[in-house]
């Protein structure tokens, strides 16, 4: 079975054999568009490739989209609030999505059946059904689609029980989206806003509740006279404007104001996320959740639903945004649709492509690198690190999601105060805000994080021991905590022997782990990319597959 994102941004697809994901690819990591809207001809080859079978053999497709759905709710609302701009923009969009499905047998000749999937149906499949669980609630929490922006459910066993929907333009994911504008980002930076918002006070905190009401059922309300975006204007209103004063100008100067909004912004976040969580908890009496959506990136948010809203155990797959709803197109029709029982687990992210020896070696020959063959990657790279050498890290089958899981790593000494720096200045080219994840191997994890959990996916984040934040100064950020990926032998054997090496150098088994990119690009996929990079930034070495490349 396949299935296909294509109806947003980070268009994807994914192919199940017999219910067990083989393979899944990011349209982005092969056109270099990040957050891609386009059609995912070349994803939809990779995982056909991978599974070892042709477009004939797919015995259904499943779209993580209903058709119309999202125009007819979303032109309901735009006629009610007179926002004919909306309704002209809902059109269009609704229009370009209809071609979809031709687009696939056209191109491709498909002949069988398609089923559509419900945006947050697919969300929620794709973190429930790839959990452990065999009962769970069930949260998504989006900016929007099929014209919803928050799904309640509780799963059981190979069913979903939607217990309530929340529709757009009522949603937090908008709130926060429109919030990074003001300050001066872009839609899906959201990610950047979290960042900083550790670096702001709690100034605006209890006024920019005003933006959000909390209601006693559980639900939440948006306070539609702070925006704009409801009816396709700017972000935020002449109201909040005549408050904080003018958008922040893109690249321009942080203020303190900037960094007391992103402070306040991710608070109001956490406390709704929570308030809606909490109930949820209560209703159902789930002692396990599952999140999925957009906002289930926000690691920061997902630490305060694990530790404060009552439950015992929290599952968010890697691709939790709009990527993953391929998977959990697929899934839903496996389960729901076909009736199968489950039978498979994410164990692990790296589902997506790899690349021989020779392709490696073909890379390095073309951009004219000098390098030699090792028989011990892992070990060349903790030697590299433990000298405070940047290492790019190129191993294996790619991971799911936009968080590098030590397949497509740019990698550096934790122990370094000055290789944050670094490493965003001289390599990443982006921010300086922006913190780094400690990679640790699993059995250390507790030495190194307080109330520590196991997060194989990095999508939480914890604080780091008092004792240990000056032995990992480099990934400690600005409030002592990190964005905390734990490494086991069994998910990634290769990335695993890599920290284990460097431990027995140093006596620290955390490293610096960021994704394999630079500023504005996505992660890389190709070997070619990956040694362009290498040599367009201050990196020392790559390991790239079984060679090393050194500079001098």
């Amino acid at each position: 079975m396949l299935g296909i994102n294509c109806f947003s941004h980070d268009a994807s697809a994914a192919l199940l054999v017999d219910g067990r994901l083989v393979a899944f690819a990011e349209e982005e990591r092969f056109n270099r568009e990040v957050h891609t809207k386009r059609f995912p001809h070349q994803a939809i080859a990779s995982v056909l490739r991978l599974g070892g079978i042709e477009i004939g053999q797919v015995e259904l497709v499943a779209f993580a989209y209903r058709p119309a759905v999202d125009f007819k709710r979303g032109a309901t609302d735009a006629l009610r609030r007179r926002a004919p701009k909306r309704l002209a923009v809902q059109a269009y969009v609704d229009a370009r999505l209809a071609a979809k499905e031709r687009q696939l047998r056209r191109t491709w000749g498909y002949r069988g059946p398609v089923l559509y999937v419900g945006h947050h149906l697919a969300h929620a499949a794709s973190s429930f059904f790839a959990s452990p669980f065999e009962e769970a609630a069930v949260l998504t929490l989006d900016r929007g689609g099929d014209f919803l922006s928050t799904t309640t459910n509780v799963g059981r066993g190979a069913h979903l029980e939607v217990r309530h929907e929340t529709k757009n333009p009522n949603s937090l994911g908008e709130v926060y989206t429109a919030v990074t504008r003001y300050l001066g980002f872009f839609p899906n930076d959201e990610g950047k806003v979290m960042g900083l918002a550790p670096y702001g006070t709690a100034k605006y905190v209890e006024e920019l509740r005003d933006l959000v009401r909390l209601d006693a059922d559980g639900t939440f309300q948006v306070d539609y006279r702070w925006f704009g975006y409801q009816v396709e204007g700017p972000p935020m209103s002449d109201a909040f404007l005549d408050r904080y004063g003018p958008p922040r100008v893109p690249e321009s100067e942080i203020t303190d104001r900037d960094k007391d909004l992103a402070y306040a912004l991710q608070d109001l976040t956490e406390e709704a996320a929570l308030h809606v969580a909490r109930h949820l908890q209560r209703s159902s009496g789930a002692t396990k959740l599952c999140l999925a959506g957009g906002l289930a990136l926000n690691s920061v948010m997902n630490t305060r639903i694990l530790q404060e809203a009552g439950f015992d155990e929290v599952f968010i797959q890697p691709a939790a945004g709009d990527a993953g709803n391929a998977l959990g197109a697929a899934l839903w029709v496996w389960h729901e649709h076909l009736g199968q029982p489950r039978s498979w687990e994410m164990a692990h992210a790296f589902h997506g492509e790899a690349w021989s020896d020779a392709d490696c070696e073909t890379a390095l020959r073309r951009a004219g690198v000098p390098y030699r063959r090792v028989d011990d990657p892992a070990d060349a790279a903790a030697a590299r690190l433990a000298e405070s050498k940047v290492v790019g890290w190129f191993q294996g089958r790619a991971e799911a999601g936009p968080r590098a899981l030590g397949a497509r790593s740019i990698l550096a000494d934790p122990r370094r105060a000055d290789m944050r720096d670094v490493v965003n200045e001289r390599v990443k080219r982006r921010e300086w805000f922006r913190p780094f994840a400690p990679s640790v191997l699993h059995e250390h994890g507790a030495e190194y994080f307080d109330r520590y959990s196991p997060s194989p996916f990095m999508l939480l984040v914890l604080p780091i021991r008092e004792d240990k934040q000056g032995v990992i100064p480099a990934v400690s950020h600005v409030d002592g905590t990190g964005r905390v990926q734990s490494v086991t032998r069994d998910a990634n054997p290769a990335f695993y022997e890599v920290i284990e090496r460097f431990g027995e150098r140093t006596g620290v088994p955390v490293v610096l782990n960021t994704s394999f990119n630079l500023r504005g690009e996505p992660m890389v996929h190709r070997p070619g990319e990956a040694v362009a990079d290498f040599q367009r930034s201050a990196m020392d070495a790559l390991v790239l597959g079984p060679f090393v490349a050194d500079k001098a």
